[in-house]
């Protein structure tokens, strides 16, 4: 895992804050906010993001069949809060070997999903809700729409759209759990507000 701070659009080195800023600052991207070294999946890190976080902790709740949580990740500092959070999820694919699903929640800017998603960002960007909605998940017992985003690296699949003022983005690798997604009707949890015997697996490689 990352033993330092990086840049949540591109996961490049950062400058740290100095006596002449208090930002962190990325060499192509200016002034961000720092995502933080990966957590392990265990209780105490979720415990820990659940307490600190600004946005919603979203989780697929109750888990599909065969999936467990696989790590946590955040984006922000001790002067500006987590403003992006990030649950990974690890599960049977639709065709053979695991696959990886992350649930992000961000406000607007800070570009976390759009890093993930390996998209320019910081946002989906304009007219990506244009069209129908490719996909439906519940937040909180009310449904969101969700839209596939374009011009994403072969490799996975990304879903985005709005819950609670915030951008919600779903990751998944191999692109065809993109499917599961659009299929499944997931229902989503803020863990803020829930307290779960979560089950936990290894963590995810997505995360680094």
């Amino acid at each position: 895992m990352r033993a330092a701070p990086t840049c949540p659009r591109c996961f490049g080195p950062l400058h740290e804050p100095s006596v002449w800023s208090s930002a962190w600052r990325c060499g192509t991207h200016g002034d961000v906010l720092p995502l933080q070294p990966s957590r392990s999946p265990s209780r105490a890190a979720l415990d820990a993001l659940r307490t600190i976080s600004r946005v919603p902790v979203w989780l697929a709740w109750p888990l599909p069949p065969g999936w467990l949580v696989s790590g946590f990740a955040h984006a922000g500092d001790e002067r500006t809060g987590v403003r992006a959070s990030v649950v990974a999820l690890t599960g049977p694919s639709i065709t053979h070997g695991p696959a990886d699903i992350l649930l992000i929640a961000e406000e607007p800017g800070v570009g976390l999903g759009a890093g993930y998603a390996g998209i320019a960002g910081p946002d989906p960007g304009a007219g990506f809700a244009a069209q129908t909605p490719h996909a439906k998940v519940e937040t909180r017992g009310h449904p969101t729409a969700l839209w596939c985003v374009d011009g994403v690296p072969d490799d996975r699949a990304v879903y985005v759209g709005e819950a609670l003022g915030h951008w919600l983005w779903t990751v998944a690798w191999p692109a065809e759990v993109g499917a599961f997604i659009a299929l499944a009707e997931l229902a989503l949890t803020d863990l803020r507000e829930h307290d779960f015997e979560v089950p936990f697996g290894a963590f995810s490689p997505r995360l680094e």
